[in-house]
């Protein structure tokens, strides 16, 4: 061996030992599992000023969502899991297509939306549109809703 290092020894994938997930794994009981999406820009109509009400702007959105990632990665089939591409592709459509004044209603939509829609027990979502206040990167809520597991 060059210089006297030793590389640590790898299991090949043909002996690695594979272990289910535990049957008490459920975060509901025993910890959190979250899914999120992070920084899903999307155009759409927002705000209170008629300049506003004629042009699209980029709303972001930070989404953080508890669920059971026990079955899911025991199974690796996504029909068990909480599919983030089919929430953002839901996102990217409603949001694109509404018209609302405040981001507190478009937040409040988003999240009915998510714990309805989606059968996601609690969620966090932070709602910015960025460069909407001079001398900020953003602006914008963040709202818990649902129950959260313990």
């Amino acid at each position: 061996m060059a210089g006297g290092k030793r590389r640590p020894s790898v299991a090949k994938p043909e002996n690695r030992i594979k272990l289910p997930a535990p049957a008490h794994c459920n975060p509901v009981e025993n910890g959190l599992d979250i899914v999120f999406i992070e920084d899903l820009r999307i155009e759409t109509i927002i705000g209170i000023y008629d300049w506003e009400r004629e042009i699209r702007q980029v709303v972001a959105i930070d989404l953080e969502m508890a669920a059971d990632n026990t079955k899911p990665a025991a199974t690796e089939n996504i029909d068990d899991a909480l599919n983030y591409k089919a929430v953002a592709k839901r996102l990217i459509k409603f949001v694109g297509e509404s018209e609302f004044l405040l981001v507190e209603t478009l937040a409040e939509k988003i999240a009915g939306i998510i714990l309805t829609e989606f059968n996601v027990p609690w969620l966090r979502l932070k709602l910015s549109k960025p460069g909407a206040v001079t001398g900020s990167k953003a602006v914008g809520v963040i709202i818990e809703r649902g129950s959260k597991p313990a």
